[in-house]
């Protein structure tokens, strides 16, 4: 690997901590990501200095995420792997993925809690608490759904839009509590 590849596919070890799988399989990824041709589980092996065993796990991970695909050339037994997808669809992935493992036992949990009577003050207000997240978690949930179903052009078209969007709320408010621009 050059230089410039090696700094980015460890770069992505470290965030694939972040994302939610451990460092070697954010290594995997980051390489198969950035490589122009499939690769076999012998050439990442051999890129990262890393075991064929621990290799085969981390594709099981990356496939679980439906961050990788399975490919085959004419003539040759061996596995390669792609990305599974546009980096717009691999983004989209992670979030799911994490709004899977994360965001969703929480809201399970929040919802439980909240259908049980409080039995003292302690508890009514601890339920308001989770009742303000439970709101916020079910907002953002609701939220990236609908950003999830929009086409990457129009994705990059609102990401773009940025501080302007918060610009235009402003003005809003200020021209409901006047009732006029300022």
């Amino acid at each position: 690997m050059s230089p410039k590849i090696e700094s980015f596919v460890m770069h992505c070890g470290e965030m694939g901590s972040r994302w939610g799988f451990n460092r070697t399989v954010g290594q995997m990824y980051g390489l198969i990501l950035i490589s122009e041709e499939a690769l076999s589980a012998v050439d990442i092996a051999e890129a990262l200095n890393i075991s064929r065993g621990n290799v085969s796990m981390g594709i099981k991970e990356l496939q679980s995420w439906r961050l990788v695909n399975l490919q085959h050339k004419a003539g040759d037994r061996k596995d390669y792997y792609v990305p599974a997808g546009s980096i717009w669809e691999m983004a989209n992935r992670v979030f799911e993925e994490r709004r899977k493992r994360e965001m969703d036992p929480t809201l399970s949990l929040l919802r439980d809690n909240l259908l049980d009577e409080p039995a003292n003050q302690q508890e009514v207000y601890a339920q308001q608490k989770m009742h303000e997240i439970h709101d916020l978690l079910e907002t953002i949930t609701q939220w990236a759904s609908e950003l999830q179903r929009m086409s990457p052009e129009k994705l990059n078209t609102l990401m773009k839009l940025g501080s302007g969007v918060g610009k235009v709320l402003d003005l809003k408010d200020r021209i409901l509590k006047s009732g006029s621009v300022k």
